[in-house]
């Protein structure tokens, strides 16, 4: 069963509107950094979210397929569990990846909200997975994937 696509309007709170978490369903999730600051450029704090993208505690009931992160943004595919909800897993996912920053980043490292398009069940996981991690060769970051240190893939 393919869902509907939706077009919210600006806004975290109009992000909502229509969202649905469909248990067993695939997700892309993108968020941002708090004012698109490109944080993840300093190679410290980038490694910090890689390794706390990795909790156990995190993946108890969902599944990690693909991600990237960029110097201002976040982008994975998701495979939501039985008993996840797609709201609670990216909250936990933000707070866990900020809880990991030195004690010297006092300030909010995420913007509220996220967007997400629900993968069809016909369309190709991995095709969408490879969108993904050429994020950073679109973007002049690297030649290629293998130049990029922060993204993973579960078919690499």
């Amino acid at each position: 069963m393919a869902l509907p696509a939706t077009n919210p309007k600006p806004g975290s709170k109009t992000l909502r509107t229509g969202r649905v978490s469909v248990p067993g369903h695939v997700y892309l999730v993108t968020f941002t950094t708090l004012g698109r600051q490109p944080l993840f450029q300093d190679f410290s704090l980038a490694s910090h979210i890689c390794q706390a993208l990795y909790h156990p505690l995190l993946w108890r009931d969902a599944r990690l397929l693909a991600w990237v992160l960029m110097p201002d943004h976040w982008h994975g595919l998701v495979q939501l569990g039985a008993h996840t909800h797609l709201s609670t897993l990216v909250r936990s996912i933000k707070a866990n990846t900020a809880r990991t920053l030195p004690a010297s980043i006092t300030r909010p490292i995420w913007a509220p909200g996220f967007h997400d398009r629900a993968a069809r069940e016909d369309h190709d996981l991995k095709a969408t997975a490879r969108y993904i991690i050429m994020n950073p060769v679109r973007a002049g970051l690297a030649s290629s994937p293998r130049g990029y240190p922060y993204w993973n893939a579960v078919w690499i």
